[in-house]
């Protein structure tokens, strides 16, 4: 049984109508349901990010809540329509189209539903094949969050394997010199959020106030080397300075203290986007 709890995410934006059509599908399907959000300012169509802030999220809700999360540029093609049950007891729906890529790698979904949209799709928006987030994911989140429907009646059983997912890469260190890459930007502050462990990073280091060696790359091309300080917090650097610290998911970040590193160096996300971290060479004065 859920627990009634809905949270929502999408590329939507708040300009419009889209998100409160939404809440109001979910409300048709019982008023008061409690609804909460991730966000839904997704860069458009940006399937990897879409995927990342559920991993970055779920973790903090209770078992039995259910997530929507539409990035969906597929929308009225023949990409599936999925509801995935984590190891944690929570329910995905979504398009299947990569947006499960980090809960499958990093939670582990268990159990994958295809949405039987003859039974699960809001009634008389059968001709509609453009608002899926309000027609067939809002809707079947409600139902299920709201305990209208069991995850056994929302469709056909698929295996998790099928799932699709994106490429991702691993960090990994070697000679005290640790490889990674950008996975997400924390907006609006602009800083680096990388898929290096603070386990790995204290592999170089661990005390405070060393100097640290970064270098982001892409597609071949440096984007930046230089050196910088591992800071406990922001406070421990002036304004306008680089540091590596430690994040709130407990990866390593990148960020000018009060600045935006991603504005600055035009740093993207996404396998492309290399990050090299090691202790930088002491320097000896003779």
């Amino acid at each position: 049984m859920t627990t009634g709890l809905l949270v929502f995410q999408s590329d939507f934006g708040k300009s419009d109508g889209a998100v409160s059509a939404m809440h109001g599908v979910a409300n048709s399907v019982q008023r008061g349901i409690p609804i909460f959000e991730i966000t839904h300012q997704i860069p458009q169509y940006n399937i990897w990010e879409a995927s990342y802030r559920l991993l970055q999220s779920i973790g903090y809700w209770p078992s039995e809540t259910v997530f929507v999360s539409i990035v969906d540029p597929g929308v009225g093609s023949d990409r599936r329509a999925v509801v995935a049950k984590t190891a944690n007891d929570q329910y995905i729906i979504t398009p299947d189209n990569g947006t499960l890529t980090h809960v499958k790698q990093f939670i582990d979904i268990t159990e994958v539903r295809i949405i039987d949209e003859s039974k699960n799709r809001l009634p008389n928006s059968g001709e509609s094949h453009t608002f899926h987030g309000r027609d067939i994911f809002a809707y079947t989140g409600a139902r299920l969050a709201s305990g209208v429907i069991q995850f056994e009646e929302v469709g056909p059983s698929v295996e998790p394997s099928t799932v699709v997912a994106l490429p991702l890469k691993m960090s990994t260190i070697a000679d005290e010199i640790i490889t990674g890459i950008v996975d997400i930007i924390d907006r609006p502050f602009g800083n680096l959020w990388t898929n290096i462990s603070r386990l790995q990073f204290k592999e170089i280091t661990e005390k405070h106030g060393d100097s640290i060696e970064v270098s982001i790359t892409t597609d071949g091309r440096t984007i930046y080397n230089n050196i910088m300080t591992f800071g406990r917090s922001f406070a421990d650097l002036h304004i306008g300075e680089p540091l590596v610290y430690v994040n709130s998911l407990d990866n390593i970040g990148i960020a000018i203290n009060q600045g935006s590193f991603a504005d600055a160096y035009r740093v993207g996300t996404g396998t492309n986007w290399e990050v090299v971290i090691r202790k930088a060479p002491r320097i000896v004065y003779e």
